[in-house]
C-alpha cells in the first residue's frame, strides 16, 4: 500500500514563500505523474502543479505559474512544491497526489494515492 505523507505548509503573509513536501513509501513508478491539489473553504479541489517522473516535465495551474515550483528528489522519493509570493488566495488544504490512472493531470479523480493534507495559509 502506497503513503504519501506530507510535511511543511504553515502560516504566511501574503509576499512570502512555503514549502511543502510529500515522502512516499514503497513507490517507485517511473512513468507517472505526481502532483499537488489544493482546495480552498467553499471551493472545489483544485489541480495546481504536477510533474511527469519519466521526463520530469511540469505542469502549473495558471495562477501559479511563476510562483511555485514542483521538484522531485527521486533518491528520497519525495515531492516538493516551493510556493513563493504567496497571495490571500494561495489558501487552502494542499493534498499530495500519486497513482495517476489517466486522463488531465489537473483532474482530482485520475489520481489513486493521496496524502492526509496540509493547511497553507496566506493573510493579506
Amino acid at each position: 500500500q502506497v503513503q504519501l505523507v506530507q510535511s511543511g505548509g504553515g502560516s504566511v503573509q501574503a509576499g512570502g514563500s512555503l514549502r511543502v513536501s510529500c515522502a512516499a513509501s514503497e513507490y517507485t513508478n517511473s512513468r507517472d505523474f505526481m502532483g499537488w491539489f489544493r482546495q480552498a473553504p467553499g471551493k472545489e479541489r483544485e489541480g495546481v502543479a504536477s510533474i511527469y517522473t519519466g521526463a520530469g516535465t511540469t505542469y502549473y495551474t495558471d495562477s501559479v505559474k511563476g510562483r511555485f515550483t514542483i521538484s522531485r528528489d527521486n533518491a528520497k522519493n519525495t515531492l516538493y512544491l516551493q510556493m513563493n509570493s504567496l497571495r490571500p488566495e494561495d489558501t487552502g488544504m494542499h493534498y499530495c497526489v500519486a497513482g495517476w490512472s489517466g486522463g488531465p493531470w489537473y483532474g482530482k479523480r485520475n489520481y489513486n494515492y493521496w496524502g492526509q493534507g496540509t493547511q497553507v495559509t496566506v493573510s493579506s
